[in-house]
This record gives C-alpha cells, sequence and structure tokens, in this order.
C-alpha cells in the first residue's frame, strides 16, 4: 500500500484575504486554494507546514486522515462562547486531545493513530463537510462531540466503572456525531449505549416557552446584535435557552453500566446474525434438497439410459466428465437405497471399476463414492 495523507483547512467566520491565500500557496504549489478553504494531498513526503499554526492564523477547522490508520481534528472556537471549565470534565482522562489558547480562541486538537478502520482507501474528501456542523453545536452549548471523546476513555478503560458520565447520553445523535464516532473509530457498540438516553442539551420541548421566559431587554439586545451582522448571535441564544431547560437528572450513567450494555448489544448482534445465518442456511438447504428431489425423479425416468452416460462421460478422459459420472452415480446409489435395489447397482459399479481401472483419477472418484456409501 502506498503512503497517502489529505489535509483540509476550513474558515468558517472570516474568508481567507488576498495576502493570506498568498502565503498558503507559498506553503504549497499544488493545493486548491479557495477564500474559505485549503485542501492538498500527498503521496510522498507531507504539508509543509504545522497544521495548528495554519489554524491559529486563517482557520477554524482542519482535518488529516494517512492511510496507515491516522486521524486528526482541529477546532478553533472563539473564548467568549465557551467555558473552559464546562470541557473538562469530559477531557480530563483524556491524552490524545490537546486544548492550546490562541488569541481569543480556544484551539482543540484531537488526534489518534494506528486506528484499525474500514476506510484505509478512503481519500479524505467529504469528512470534514460531515463533521463542521459540529462546531456549531459546541457553540450553541451542545457539548455531545466533548462525550464522544469521553466515550473512548472509556472504551480504553482508562475510565473506572464507577465513574458517572459527564452528561445524560447522547441520544439522538445527529449525522455529524454519527461521523465523528466513525472518523475516530469509536466502539458502535458503546456509542449505541450511550444514545439509548436522550441528551439534556437536548431537552427543549417548547422553544416558544423557554423563548418567553426572556426579558424584552436581552430579546431586544439579541436582535441588534444580530442585525448588526455578529457571527455567533443565534449560537449565544441557542446556549442560553440550553442553559435555561437544562436540569438535573438522577439518570447518569456509571461507565460500568455503559460498558456491559455495549457488551450486551454485541451479543444481541451477534446472535442476531447467527439467527439470519442459520435462516438462510436452512433455506438453502431445502432449495437445494428441492432440485435434488427433482432431480433424482429424473433420474429414475430416464432408466437405462443414464448408465450410457456414464459411460459416455468417462470416455471423455478429462476431469470434468468424471465429475459427472462420479455426480450421475452418486445420485444413482441414492434411488438404488430408496428403491432397495442395492444389488444391481453395486454390480453395474462394480463392472465399471473393473472396466477402466487404469483410469486413476476415476477410480479416486469411485473409491469416494464407495466410501460414503459405507458411511
Amino acid at each position: 500500500m502506498s503512503e497517502y495523507q489529505y489535509y483540509e483547512f476550513q474558515a468558517i467566520d472570516r474568508p481567507l484575504d488576498q495576502a493570506a491565500q498568498q502565503a498558503l500557496r507559498a506553503i504549497s504549489s499544488r493545493a486548491r486554494i479557495t477564500p474559505t478553504s485549503f485542501t492538498n494531498h500527498y503521496e510522498w513526503g507531507d504539508l509543509k507546514a504545522d497544521p495548528r499554526d495554519l489554524v491559529m492564523r486563517w482557520f477554524d477547522l482542519h482535518l488529516y486522515l494517512a492511510n496507515w490508520g491516522s486521524r486528526r481534528l482541529i477546532m478553533r472556537l472563539p473564548k467568549r462562547l465557551l467555558n473552559r471549565k464546562d470541557v473538562d470534565p469530559f477531557l480530563c482522562q483524556i491524552d490524545w486531545v490537546e486544548i492550546v489558547t490562541s488569541g481569543d480562541s480556544l484551539v482543540f486538537d484531537m488526534s489518534r493513530y494506528e486506528l484499525e478502520s474500514d476506510h484505509y482507501s478512503d481519500d479524505g474528501s467529504g469528512w470534514l463537510a460531515a463533521l463542521a456542523p459540529l462546531r456549531s453545536d459546541v457553540l450553541a452549548g451542545d457539548f455531545r462531540l466533548f462525550y464522544l471523546l469521553w466515550l473512548v476513555a472509556v472504551e480504553d478503560g482508562v475510565v473506572a466503572d464507577d465513574e458517572i458520565e459527564p452528561m445524560r447520553g447522547i441520544g439522538p445523535l445527529t449525522g455529524a456525531l454519527e461521523a465523528f464516532a466513525n472518523f475516530f473509530v469509536i466502539d458502535p457498540d458503546l456509542v449505541q449505549a450511550a444514545a439509548e438516553l436522550e441528551a439534556d442539551e437536548a431537552a427543549m420541548s417548547d422553544l416558544r416557552r423557554d423563548l418567553a421566559r426572556m426579558s424584552e431587554r436581552d430579546k431586544t439586545e439579541l436582535l441588534l446584535r444580530l442585525a448588526g451582522g455578529e457571527v455567533h448571535v443565534g449560537a449565544e441564544l441557542k446556549k442560553r435557552l440550553r442553559k435555561q431547560s437544562r436540569g438535573l437528572s438522577a439518570s447518569h450513567r456509571a461507565a460500568g453500566t455503559l460498558r456491559a450494555r455495549a457488551l450486551a448489544i454485541a451479543e444481541a448482534r451477534a446472535h442476531a446474525l447467527a439467527e439470519r445465518l442459520e435462516t438462510e442456511r436452512r433455506r438453502q438447504a431445502k432449495e437445494e434438497e428441492k432440485a435434488r428431489r427433482v432431480r433424482l425423479d429424473a433420474l429414475r425416468r430416464r432408466g437405462a439410459s443414464v448408465w450410457r452416460e456414464i459411460e459416455e462421460e468417462i470416455e471423455r478422459r478429462n476431469a470434468p466428465g468424471y465429475d459427472q459420472a462420479a455426480s450421475l452415480l452418486a445420485d444413482l446409489q441414492t434411488l438404488a437405497a430408496e428403491q432397495n435395489d442395492r444389488q444391481d447397482f453395486d454390480s453395474r459399479l462394480a463392472s465399471i471399476r473393473a472396466r477402466h481401472e487404469r483410469k486413476g483419477k476415476l477410480i479416486e472418484r469411485l473409491a469416494r463414492l464407495e466410501f460414503d456409501r459405507e458411511k
């Protein structure tokens, strides 16, 4: 397998100016550069720049994929919309996520290596588009992305069985969350176990009611900021509403409970697969038996002409002819047993063996036929 690396960067909050695009072109002469993106892949060598530095300077998202199992996602977020203390409970036991402060931003650098995945032939395109909505979700107070990171620690056995999940589940999963779990190859059974409970952050059942609780002053302020073109006003509003509707829950689960449930899900899936395979085996066996009965009935009606066909196949003196002759003899053997007429069959078979004893390959096939009969 040849080496393959894919790099993609995306600017969301502000487009790249001409100076930035020229600087990026100096880094790579063959990259695809637009006012909002930088994309390149390498089959030898690698990017002549530090991806984290590029994010800190110009971009909001970066994705890296290598065909030897490396995956990386970097996300830059405004500090004023994300409290680091809200994130720490999810990440305190994870060593493959770095959080770096860059000016007025927090940069989350997530990378895993030597992952066993079905994506080794993946060219990397499409992943960042699928994952990009997670940034807006985090800014709106939806921390299920960080729960998935915590779930990796559960999968790796770093989290003790009695440790309580940092939030109440992650269901129902969005397409972006599913893409994140697939990209970083998180145990799908563990993800399913976590998603069986709906997340607290997704508990707004009546948006109109929650908006009514906001003061007229706050509403007017947000609308003025929105009219003024502020980028993250919508995310800030969603975050306020989530905090307003969030309540304490006694149904938080322990890591050991999630592991046990994931194991049960895996066992149930294996059992269901075994049942499907057994059902398919029985169906095929039934069809084969039906076809066999049709074949045997046809042979019964043909009578002695079958023996002439067997001789003709033997005289072809090749493997297909010997195989066909042996197959016909096996069917005649079955008919003889069903009709209690083994003496005639055994006599004819002995005659064939005697007349063709120098045909070693045929005799081998006939020996197997006689062994089957003795069983």
